[in-house]
């Protein structure tokens, strides 16, 4: 049996670069079914502060990986992969066009290019021995440990990315190779789909104005409700995924007394446009993503530049 499409469409970039609305217009113009490719937005519950579409949009368009698990469970980028793959059979069987959507770019890459880190199980004693002598001797103490292993990736990482840093020593250790041995051996596999990929970004001012605009109105939409409703419900490692999202980890610490409501949303901002920052130097690395900035284009002239693209390309 042929199907009409053999290409996965990728729509990524930063958070509030206008992704949603871009893939609602081209999921109904193409028969689409959009995956979400956002770390957070697999959380039930976790409503407002990870900016889900609307059960309005859902009807509209066919959603895959938003809500399927609880707030307190673990899920890995080797799990998103599997999920994945039957789900962009289905969508191919069903004659339509399989549309991945978010700013995850591990998720998307994982997906498109593979994972090439074999599974493994974290070694708490390990990364407990570590920070406890990141607090003894410093950041750069356990920065230079990485140095020694991996100079490549502690190249890349600031000392005070203490996970990152930790987590390449793991890696050594578990495996008996570096991160970026496995890196380079994952350059050298073939794709495991083929696909086109839409890269979406603003003028750093405008995307930086919207990111604290989203979050004003993630308050007044009930972000502090749902973030007390989620603290309260369940029992969050400090460790957990979900305890680290943006925009909930600000106000579990505001509850706790760290600081105030004020300093929360401040917080909120602040690391929102962090994270917009990192997102964007993760996929400027990709050569194969067409650009469109939202600062030059409106979102009607942005869709049909980004129609005829996709006549030409599909």
């Amino acid at each position: 049996m042929t199907h009409e499409f053999d290409k996965i469409l990728a729509i990524l970039g930063p958070t509030a670069a206008g992704k949603t609305e871009l893939s609602l217009n081209i999921a109904e113009k193409y028969r689409a079914e959009i995956i979400s490719a956002d770390s957070m937005q697999i959380y039930k519950e976790m409503d407002v502060g990870t900016a889900k579409a609307s059960k309005e949009i859902m009807n509209r368009v066919k959603h895959h990986q938003i809500d399927i698990i609880e707030a307190d469970q673990n899920y890995s980028v080797a799990d998103y992969q599997k999920d994945v793959d039957p789900i962009i059979e289905g969508i191919f069987k069903r004659n339509k066009l399989p549309l991945l959507v978010g700013g995850t770019g591990l998720y998307i890459n994982a997906v498109l290019k593979g994972f090439t880190l074999p599974k493994m199980e974290p070694d708490e004693v390990l990364r407990r021995k570590l920070r406890q002598k990141a607090e003894e001797k410093g950041n750069k103490y356990i920065h230079d440990k990485l140095k020694k292993i991996d100079s490549k990736l502690a190249d890349k990482l600031h000392p005070n990315d203490l996970r990152r840093v930790i987590r390449g020593i793991e890696i050594y250790k578990l495996t008996g190779h570096t991160k970026t041995y496995y890196k380079d051996k994952q350059k050298k596999i073939p794709p495991r789909y083929r696909s086109i990929k839409i890269g979406l970004t603003r003028n750093r001012e405008q995307l930086y104005d919207k990111i604290n605009k989203r979050v004003d109105l993630m308050i007044e939409k009930g972000l502090i409700k749902e973030a007390k409703y989620i603290y309260n419900k369940y029992d969050l490692d400090k460790k957990s995924t979900a305890r680290q999202a943006i925009g909930y980890k600000e106000l579990f610490n505001y509850f706790e007394g760290q600081y105030d409501l004020n300093e929360a949303i401040r917080l909120i901002k602040r690391n929102t446009r962090r994270y917009a920052k990192r997102q964007l130097s993760f996929f400027k690395r990709d050569e194969n993503i067409k650009w469109y900035s939202l600062s030059k284009l409106t979102n009607d002239k942005l869709f049909e530049k980004v129609n005829y693209y996709l006549q030409k390309n599909i």
